[in-house]
C-alpha cells in the first residue's frame, strides 16, 4: 500500500466520476457526489480545494468504497 498523493477536489471528483459517481449539487466550496445502485445510494461530499488533507482524502475513500489504489496511481 503506497502513500496517498496530494490531490485537489477537482481531481478527486474526476476519479469518483470514473467509478460511477455523478455530481448532484454544489454549495459553496463543497461538491456532493452520488452513486445510485438498485439497493442503495452512496453520497460523498468533496471540498473543492486546491489540496485536500490526507485525513479528508482517507474519509472520502472510505465513504465511496473505492479502492485506495485508484487514488494512488491516477
Amino acid at each position: 500500500m503506497g502513500k496517498l498523493r496530494v490531490l485537489s477536489g477537482t481531481e478527486v471528483c474526476r476519479i469518483l466520476r470514473e467509478h460511477g459517481f455523478g455530481e448532484v449539487r454544489q454549495r459553496g466550496s463543497h461538491i456532493v457526489m452520488q452513486k445510485m445502485t438498485d439497493s442503495s445510494t452512496t453520497t460523498v461530499p468533496v471540498p473543492n480545494h486546491d489540496e485536500l488533507k490526507r485525513g479528508t482524502l482517507g474519509s472520502i475513500i472510505r465513504q465511496s468504497g473505492i479502492s485506495r489504489e485508484a487514488f494512488e496511481t491516477t
